[in-house]
């Protein structure tokens, strides 16, 4: 019996500790204030109850982390106040040199519902480049967003649901930001972590 528990302790021990190496979750938005975030363009970022919130224009807002290969999550809503939403959650991404309040020059994962490369899609400035497998959001509606890039391979998730697989290597590292795109909507984010994937 002593002997069995012995093994059990020791079974126990090494689980711990492969687990503790596992990269851990950190928070990117303190829920507070806008403390670690970088605004780019005319769009107006708010926080009240926890809920990160764009509204009135055009703009970015670039979280202060850098990375290469990650895994990052968060909850996102968006809606219309008089025209079509659309905004997204981009990542390896920084301001344009030429002009730093543009779209960013990075990856963007797609929170749109209205148009055929919808929530789910991976685009690149400007062009639908990785293809959803299904349109799972609406408007007003929270859900779940989780996305994977360790080197050229990229997965996004929708409320757990696997959606998109591509792979590409044109942007290496950057920030997480996300898009105001136009005047009548919001966007709203909480929940938002990372885990940084580079020494796996």
């Amino acid at each position: 019996m002593k002997r069995t528990l012995f093994f059990l302790a020791v079974i126990a021990f090494f689980l711990t500790e492969s687990c503790s190496d596992e990269p851990k979750w950190q928070s990117f938005f303190n829920g507070e204030n806008l403390d670690g975030w970088t605004v780019r363009g005319d769009a107006a970022w708010t926080v009240e109850n926890g809920v990160l919130k764009g509204e009135a224009d055009f703009g970015h807002i670039y979280a202060d982390p850098v990375l290469a290969d990650f895994e990052v999550k968060g909850k996102f809503k968006i809606y219309s106040t008089g025209r079509d939403a659309n905004s997204g959650l981009y990542f390896r991404a920084n301001p344009p040199v030429d002009n730093p309040d543009g779209f960013p020059r990075g990856y963007e994962a797609q929170i749109c519902h209205t148009q055929k490369a919808h929530t789910g899609w991976l685009w690149k400035p400007g062009t639908p480049t990785g293809e959803a497998t299904a349109n799972l959001t609406k408007d007003g509606e929270w859900f779940d967003y989780r996305i994977k890039a360790v080197g050229s391979h990229i997965e996004f998730w929708i409320n757990d649901q696997p959606v998109m697989t591509y792979d590409d290597d044109e942007y290496k590292q950057g920030h997480f930001a996300i898009q105001m795109h136009n005047p009548g909507m919001v966007i709203e984010a909480k929940d938002l972590y990372y885990r940084d994937l580079s020494q796996e």
